[in-house]
């Protein structure tokens, strides 16, 4: 939850504020002026009861003493849950006996040495319950006969009761081909019966992995043409997606151990998919009803555009399922992620509803639902219970859900019972009952993140604001820089542990995030409710909830496109402790700069531009790309992805490399917005899988490619993403020249009716001659030595003697023709792969092979993306070459 603004905040005066801080027996404080105040308990008019104080924060300082019980709970926590059970046992019997003894001594003792004993016995007892339950987690991991079983790699018959949400892995590139998409479902293995062998009881958490059939779509409930790994002979989900938690299913599967080093399985079963899940039993009732009001709410989003379709169940209930990978990256590099996951902020939205805002919620004045009804203040706690518990199964148990269904149980409690409500005190206890519930959230990034968030709004965000208040900054301004400053200068480093990644626009994306964030959740939560009883009602409000929801996701595409959305940073603790202790210097530094009003409207502007990086400046400052570019070879990692300039912000590309952010971002750098031709050499996924990053945004004429459509699934996919976008699909063959602006080539490879010598895809790659100002390069993609001698042999082999330059084939593996190396005598070899591959590409016979022979070998591992200038239109200009 949000901290409760004050009077104090806004500037105004509340009347109903009290002059001193009463206490719980409902006595006064003499005030330091010396001033007594009323003894009479404020009583509310409705219900008749005494209240607390109505502003939280003039109470003085924070309540810490619940801090320290509730960290040593969350260490105890992370580091017992793998440990011996004779190390736990001691570790209880220690403290247990320690904080007896501490206790046992108290009456003896100084005040301030028994505050202190009480404090240290606290601390002790807390770690021996996380210890206990800590070590009974982790024995799960041991005890009975699974985990035997796993390390023999044995095939059983099982019966599981599903934990979790299913959910489909995204597709990957592995290799040359797109990873299969998999179904993960958390269970709990309740029986386990070997052949041969009698059935045995048990209970032990494991992760089922089912491979889904061909066909199957890469996402559970959306169109599947972003993604390579599904081809269209299936249009329906895997009926594994739509399994709920509490099902109990039988399998039969091969055991596996899990990744050792923390996971909180016992084991991990490999599932054969195609015959769909066998149920024993069905899912609880409130398992059925949540999974009846999310199936409704996806339901009344159906006909609404697509990126209110995909946002929606997402910030409603966290289905994510239909956010695609673009605009999952685009939610990343803008910190944005946290408003898909159900946290806190989705809650505090809900309570304010009933509520009112936080700080008035104990007032006679509060306002809300709740008081309008005339429903009392223990009435009101009792509304919020039941409706915490709602949210809690509809939204699913994850981290960031429980953090805040247990923060907004606290102060629920506090208002029922009539006391100050004080939220740190809240969080901490949230936090120590959540660890001793499941200490394996005390090993998880998302409530880490989520906790780190929740104390920077309740610690440093109030300072922040008060501060820039103080300098002139309008109330509501204030209060929101201060809550996403303060919230991304606590999170930023756990997040570039994550990513390796800083966000530049994280802030002001917020902020512009924020406004629409409440009537999304609010719109859609109705349009949740009321989908079960009233469609065209649920679809009317998703319609009116789609138009907050499209803002947010404009909000991240806007901000993700930005050349300087973020900047790379180490990865890992040492990263982050970096990043910390860069992010404390500059807190430092911007707090002196703030007398100073020139020089923050300097770092202001300086921070703009590194953010938007206009592209003149960015030339004269990186050289990058330099201005008589004529090919550019992008760095894409293991894949390929060529640019070919043909004009004034308009190239052709020749291959899209394994990811969509990565070309796409090449192609920014250059500023192409138009691309009259796409060639893709042939359809293995390190050259396709990246198509989409192609188009965003760009027009495009045509997409050229091989004859041979294998891979099958990623041949379809290019022609279901081409067929999306209505753009024309052509097949090129040897002996077609074209033309584009001062760009010209001609396909070498494969020939029109095919050739003995093509064995398969990288055979069938197409190859290009291109002359550009004066240069000539030939491109090879993937062809392998039965290819090359093919083509050395040719009609066009006599063209191709003394190129300029050479795109290596095959990422420079060792499988090259020295004839056709020999022939083509290149000035310049340039090799695209990516760095530390497994494949040993380039091999070192290759690179010493061009290099004998005089070439200057570049490679992308090593140089990064590479633009090949010079040339001039008689080719007697020098060939020079940029790196990025």
């Amino acid at each position: 939850m949000t901290a409760p603004r004050t009077a104090a905040d806004t500037g105004a005066t509340d009347p109903a504020a009290p002059t001193a801080a009463a206490t719980t027996a409902g006595t006064a404080a003499a005030t330091t002026a010396g001033t007594a105040a009323s003894t009479r308990p404020t009583v509310h008019a409705a219900s008749g009861r005494r209240l607390g104080a109505a502003h939280p924060r003039q109470e003085g300082p924070p309540d810490l003493r619940l801090v320290p019980p509730a960290l040593a709970a969350w260490a105890t926590a992370a580091l017992t849950l793998h440990a011996p059970p004779t190390s736990v046992v001691t570790a209880v019997a220690l403290c247990l006996l320690t904080a007896g003894a501490l206790l046992a001594t108290r009456s003896r003792l100084t005040e301030r040495a028994r505050a202190t004993a009480h404090a240290t016995a606290a601390v002790l007892l807390c770690v021996a319950a996380a210890a206990g339950s800590a070590g009974l987690h982790g024995a799960d991991l041991r005890r009975g006969p699974v985990p035997a079983l796993a390390g023999e790699y044995a095939r059983v018959t099982a019966e599981a009761v599903v934990t979790a949400d299913p959910r489909l892995t995204r597709p990957r590139v592995s290799g040359n081909r797109m990873a299969p998409a998999s179904v993960l479902i958390e269970a709990d293995v309740r029986r386990v019966e070997r052949a041969g062998e009698g059935a045995q009881e048990t209970r032990a958490p494991v992760l089922l992995i089912v491979d889904t059939p061909p066909g199957a779509p890469a996402t559970p409930h959306d169109d599947r043409s972003s993604s390579p790994s599904s081809s269209s002979s299936s249009s329906s989900p895997s009926p594994w997606l739509r399994l709920l938690p509490s099902t109990r299913l039988r399998v039969e599967a091969r055991l596996a151990p899990a990744r050792a080093g923390g996971d909180r399985f016992a084991a991990v079963l490999r599932v054969k998919g195609r015959d769909g899940p066998e149920t024993v039993s069905g899912p609880s009732g409130p398992q059925r009803l949540a999974g009846r009001l999310r199936a409704g709410l996806r339901e009344a989003t159906d006909g609404l555009p697509a990126d209110a379709r995909a946002l929606l169940p997402g910030l409603v209930v966290g289905d994510t399922a239909r956010i695609t990978p673009e605009l999952d990256e685009a939610f990343r590099e803008t910190d944005l992620t946290h408003t898909l996951a159900v946290s806190g902020a989705n809650f505090t939205i809900l309570l304010a509803l009933l509520l009112g805002p936080p700080g008035l919620a104990q007032n006679a004045e509060r306002r809300g639902l709740a008081p309008r009804l005339g429903v009392s203040l223990r009435g009101t706690a009792l509304l919020g219970a039941a409706l915490s518990l709602g949210f809690v199964v509809v939204c699913r148990p994850d981290p960031s859900v429980l953090r805040a269904a247990a923060c907004g149980s606290v102060a629920l409690l506090a208002l029922a019972t009539g006391r100050r409500r004080s939220l740190v005190p809240a969080l901490a206890t949230a936090v120590l009952l959540l660890v001793l519930y499941d200490p394996w959230l005390a090993r998880g990034y998302g409530f880490l993140l989520s906790v780190l968030a929740t104390g920077a709004l309740l610690t440093l965000a109030p300072r922040w604001s008060t501060g820039l208040r103080g300098r002139g900054v309008p109330p509501r301004l204030a209060e929101a820089l201060a809550a996403a400053g303060a919230a991304q200068a606590l999170c930023a480093p756990v997040v570039a542990v994550l990513a390796a990644r800083v966000s530049l626009v994280a802030i002001p994306c917020n902020l512009l995030a924020e406004f629409a964030l409440a009537p999304a959740t609010v719109l859609g939560f109705l349009a949740l409710a009321t989908a079960p009883v009233a469609m065209p009602a649920a679809q009317a409000l998703a319609w009116c909830a789609s138009w907050p929801a499209e803002w947010i996701a404009e909000v991240a595409r806007t901000g993700a496109a930005l050349p300087g959305a973020g900047v790379d940073w180490p990865g890992g603790w040492a990263g982050a402790a970096a990043l910390g202790a860069t992010t404390l210097v500059a807190l430092s530094v911007g707090r002196r700069l703030l007398a100073h009003p020139w020089w923050c409207g300097a770092c202001a502007l300086l921070l703009v531009l590194l953010v938007v990086q206009p592209r003149p400046l960015t030339e004269v400052i990186t050289g990058w790309p330099p201005p008589d570019w004529r090919m550019v070879m992008c760095d894409v990692g293991q894949g390929d992805a060529m640019v070919l300039a043909a004009g004034e912000g308009a190239a052709v590309v020749v291959d899209a490399g394994p990811e969509p952010a990565l070309v796409d971002r090449c192609l920014r750098s250059l500023a192409v917005t138009s691309v009259p031709l796409v060639v893709l050499t042939h359809f293995h996924a390190d050259h396709v899988a990246g198509l989409p990053g192609v188009l965003r945004g760009r027009e495009v004429g045509a997409v050229a490619t091989t004859a041979l459509e294998e891979p099958a699934g990623q041949a379809a996919f290019v022609r279901r993403l081409a067929a999306a976008r209505h753009i024309p699909l052509t097949r090129a063959a040897a002996g077609e020249v074209r033309r584009a602006g001062g760009l010209s080539w001609e396909v070498v490879w494969p020939p029109s009716g095919g050739h003995p010598a093509s064995e398969g895809p990288n055979d069938a790659s197409v190859a290009m001659l291109v002359r550009t100002a004066g240069l000539r390069l030939l491109l090879l993609g993937d062809l392998e030595p039965p290819a090359q001698r093919a083509l050395a042999g040719s009609a066009a082999a006599r063209s191709l003697a003394g190129v300029d330059v050479l795109k290596v084939a095959h990422h420079g593996s060792a499988h090259q023709d020295p004839g056709l190396l020999r022939l083509a005598d290149p000035r310049l070899a340039l090799i695209s792969t990516g760095r530390d591959n497994t494949y040993g590409h380039p091999a070192p016979g290759t690179v010493a092979a061009l290099r004998a022979r005089g070439a200057r070998v570049l490679r992308t591992d090593r140089d990064g993306a590479l633009a090949v200038t010079g040339g001039g239109e008689d080719g007697s200009g020098e060939l020079a070459v940029a790196r990025h």
